[in-house]
């Protein structure tokens, strides 16, 4: 049976009970539906889609981002950045080490299971990684006036190789996180030769990763 974490509680991730060879990190949500009276119905008032994207940065035992990746030119005056680099994310969704994977990212959410996934082969992860922290960001939200207040049902489990779910943090109903529209949701850390899922929960007001990252530079 998975162990439903609190905020900042930590399990460890017993290589001797779960198969690490291969685990996803599953990040699911559901928009609130508005309350839709006489008028509601009348006007048609639906809540606009919200587009979360899961992210993930791998740290060294600084807890540091060290590898930035390179900026590629698409053309037409485009460029993106953080090519190859160990942030993971819609623009970068393969890791160079080949040992962590997005699988791609959802535009809408609320499937009911995960709506987006991040799979890693955390026996294979190279040394110098000694963490992964996982986000998720709502795209624009500043801009459409969207935050983690109107989402029912967020939460983030970790899955191992055999489809076994190993650990899920759900977050329930919290002012706190109103008019926020980043969030760590946990972390994967060693520790002692093994391997740790911690909850966190922390809520940030930015809609935009990048001013996440400036803490891990």
């Amino acid at each position: 049976m998975a162990i439903n974490l609190s905020k900042g509680q930590t399990i460890n991730l017993d290589k001797n009970v779960n198969d690490l060879s291969m685990v996803t990190i599953g990040l699911g949500w559901k928009v609130r539906q508005k309350k839709k009276g006489f008028f509601g119905k009348m006007f048609g008032a639906e809540e606009a889609e919200f587009d979360l994207d899961a992210m993930a940065f791998l740290l060294d035992d600084q807890d540091k981002v060290r590898n930035f990746g390179y900026e590629r030119d698409l053309g037409g005056g485009r460029k993106i950045g953080l090519v190859d680099s160990d942030v993971i994310f819609f623009n970068n969704l393969r890791h160079p080490s080949g040992k962590i994977w997005h699988t791609g990212d959802d535009l809408t959410g609320g499937t009911g299971g995960d709506d987006e996934r991040i799979i890693v082969k955390l026996n294979e992860l190279p040394a110098q990684y000694t963490k992964i922290v996982f986000l998720v960001v709502i795209y624009q939200g500043r801009t459409k006036n969207q935050h983690f207040g109107l989402i029912d049902n967020a939460f983030i489990r970790a899955v191992d190789a055999k489809g076994k779910e190993i650990a899920r943090y759900s977050l329930s109903e919290d002012t706190s996180y109103d008019n926020q529209c980043s969030m760590i949701f946990g972390e994967v850390y060693r520790k002692d030769g093994e391997w740790k899922f911690r909850a966190t929960g922390n809520a940030y007001y930015a809609d935009s990763f990048v001013e996440i990252l400036k803490s891990y530079v």
